[in-house]
């Protein structure tokens, strides 16, 4: 990764007017030898309206459109223009590379000769992810429960401690993500601080050499900042001032910002975390008042063992309720014993402050649980609690989960309501529209205006009715270069049955198998399940001649890289895989998916969501569950072509995509490939494409 560039000053000065972005996008695309795209220039210009006039957009721009550069050019220009600085998210670490090692290097020299000046760009994350020098020439001990006990895990522990000792004289950056091959969690963990947890520059003995704050501080100079939608969330949702000041944020991958959201928002408590804390008190404190939270953290265990598992509807188990309310109040009184803050020397600063962070999350937890069932109506409640157990097995005991019911309104307070948002990604209008990601954004429905209304005598109309609260907004699809029902076949099996809960059927596993023959491989198989990607890995390894891989059996970029350089390989697998891969070319001529990516009915939050529509008059199934499948079918089908050239045929088993009611909303949210529910016509097509010279 390069070295974190900061901005020159003086700025470019005022009254001095900077190209056009048509301009400057013409001078990229020449620089980096590209071609000029109609959608990239139509969404370009789109970006540049938006920051302009302060309004909010949503463009969906496909594989192939550019879109990166496509709203990396305004938003530098517009960093520049006004001084400040444009914060870009991404949801994946991939994206987040592409971006900082490829796309802002070359944009940045290809704009410099135009705008006077090179631009400059930074990466900021979260502090968790970047090494602490206090923690690390500290004396923590290990402070993970489920190794305290076991020797060979504390000497697994202290040789990546070791290792990570080494490596902090190395570093330029003390990323996480430079450390290859990494570390577990468990070893990280013993060397960084979260926010809470951090001393803070002033007080820090290290602190003018703090990896974290020197990447805090170069972003803070820099024209654009490419972050991720984790640490965007808690930036906006908790008020932290980890972001330099910005007025502008791109969401890209903006498919998936709910759920990081979400994830942010979530809070989880276990009666480990509980005798964490009591340990990090340790001598701290007076010994009664640790023991006292000790005793809260047993008589925790002793109910969650005891409590039903699943989502509580209704009300707190009394039993439960008890043992948070004394867990909540134990931490308190912990809290209290800590005193205020002094003057001390750093171990003991660094020992109080890892002891009060860990108080202040299970205490506010063990509040937030309590306050949850404080409205009766589970509709109009703001969180949902739940009790899961902890891993497969259930070795590592139960852990009580809270989530926000939904994230529409703190986004828009939050995010939507300071700044102005520019969201994209390949796959955001469901069932042809952007509403149904515009309501889980916390966005009103869009109303498109007849043609030639939007202007009055040059100027914009105003609505004098509109809330004045109500984020305004605008939705643009630039499409795609691809043809795409000249270049993919969407296959849906119809013949199948209705696919059941006990493992692929033995006609599915046929249907693969004949599929994946006629194909002669180059098939990625995206399954709603690892429990179903390995058996049908088990399955047809012996009956076919292609070589099959499987998630699981090796790193996921391995695999993925196997894949690409064999055309007669496969490679089965779930989640990430809908997401996560990119391959051009022969390699991939078929993605295969066994069903409609539901999420699970028992799920605790979908469930609590759906029930929430169902109680205000909407269809929760359609809004919820239908929503969250045709997200991930259009991702996962989008896997399909990644070349111009590319052709291939994405053949999905789930006979209800022809057959429900739903399916056309489905339908309508996939790429428009030529349809069939031949499996003829598809093999023979497969046969055609597998023939066909490189």
């Amino acid at each position: 990764m390069p070295s974190v560039t900061a901005k020159l000053t003086p700025p470019t000065p005022s009254g001095i007017d900077l190209p056009g972005v048509d301009e400057l996008l013409s001078a990229a695309v020449d620089a980096v030898g590209g071609a000029p795209r109609e959608g990239q220039q139509q969404m370009v210009r789109a970006v540049r309206d938006s920051l302009v006039k302060g309004r909010h957009l949503a463009v969906q721009a496909g594989t192939g459109t550019g879109k990166s550069l496509a709203y990396l050019v305004p938003s530098i220009r517009h960093a520049i223009a006004n001084d400040t600085t444009v914060v870009i998210s991404t949801a994946t670490i991939a994206l987040q590379r592409q971006l900082v090692d490829r796309d802002l290097p070359r944009l940045a020299e290809a704009l410099k000769p135009v705008l006077g000046r090179k631009p400059t760009f930074a990466i900021l994350k979260g502090r968790r992810n970047y090494l602490c020098l206090h923690r690390l020439s500290g004396p923590d001990p290990v402070d993970d429960a489920d190794q305290l006990f076991d020797p060979f895990a504390i000497s697994a522990m202290g040789r990546h401690v070791k290792r990570l000792h080494e490596w902090s004289s190395d570093t330029d950056t003390g990323d996480r993500d430079e450390l290859v091959p990494g570390v577990p969690d468990s070893a990280w963990r013993q060397v960084s601080v979260t926010a809470r947890e951090c001393l803070g520059v002033s007080r820090c003995p290290v602190g003018t050499d703090c990896f974290a704050e020197r990447a805090r501080h170069e972003a803070g100079r820099a024209d654009i900042v490419v972050t991720n939608h984790a640490l965007l969330a808690i930036d906006a949702l908790e008020n932290s001032t980890i972001l330099p000041e910005h007025d502008v944020v791109v969401v890209d991958e903006a498919h998936d910002l709910v759920d990081r959201v979400t994830g942010v928002a979530t809070a989880e408590l276990t009666s480990a975390m509980v005798a964490t804390a009591a340990r990090r008190c340790g001598k701290l404190i007076d010994q009664a008042v640790a023991d006292r939270l000790e005793e809260a953290s047993e008589g925790l265990d002793m109910v969650l063992t005891d409590a039903p598992l699943g989502r509580w509807e209704s009300t707190l188990p009394a039993p439960v309720a008890g043992a948070l309310t004394a867990v909540r109040d134990a931490t308190s009184a912990c809290r209290t014993g800590l005193g205020p803050e002094r003057k001390e020397d750093p171990d003991h600063a660094t020992s109080r402050k890892l002891a009060l962070a860990l108080l202040d999350e299970v205490n506010e937890t063990s509040a937030r649980l309590l306050a949850a069932f404080v409205e009766e109506d589970p509709a109009k409640r703001y969180d949902v609690v739940w009790l899961a157990e902890q891993g497969p097995d259930a070795s590592r005991g139960r852990v009580l989960r809270v989530a926000p019911l939904s994230v529409g309104g703190l986004l828009r307070e939050r995010l939507f309501g300071p700044r102005t948002v520019v969201l994209t990604s390949a796959t955001l209008t469901l069932g042809g529209s952007f509403d149904a990601l515009a309501r889980q954004w916390g966005l009103p429905a869009e109303k498109p205006k007849p043609e030639g209304a939007e202007l009055k005598d040059g100027k914009e109309e105003v609505d004098p009715i509109a809330d004045a609260d109500v984020p305004k907004w605008s939705g643009l699809d630039v499409g795609s270069p691809f043809q795409h029902e000249r270049a993919g076949i969407l296959y849906v099996a119809k013949h199948l049955p209705t696919p059941g809960r006990d493992g692929l059927p033995k006609a599915y596993l046929d249907e693969i198998a004949e599929l994946v023959t006629a194909a002669e491989g180059g098939t990625l198989g995206l399954f709603s399940s690892m429990r179903a990607a390995k058996q049908a890995t088990e399955a047809l390894r012996p009956r076919l001649e292609q070589p099959i891989l499987c998630q699981g059996d090796d790193s996921t970029g391995l695999l993925v890289k196997r894949f690409a350089e064999d055309d007669a390989t496969c490679l089965f697998g779930t989640l990430s895989l809908w997401q996560g891969v990119d391959v051009p070319g022969r390699s991939l001529r078929l993605v295969l998916i066994d069903r409609i990516p539901f999420p699970r009915p028992d799920d605790p939050l979908v469930s609590a969501r759906q029930r929430a529509v169902d109680s205000r008059g909407g269809n929760g199934f359609l809004t919820v569950s239908a929503t969250h499948a045709a997200l991930l079918l259009a991702q996962g089908a989008g896997r399909l072509l990644r070349g111009m050239d590319d052709r291939g045929v994405v053949a999905i088993l789930d006979p209800r995509l022809a057959t429900a009611r739903y399916g056309g909303f489905l339908r309508a949210s996939l790429p428009p490939f030529w349809p069939t529910t031949d499996p003829e016509v598809v093999r023979a097509a497969l046969r055609r494409l597998a023939t066909k010279p490189s």
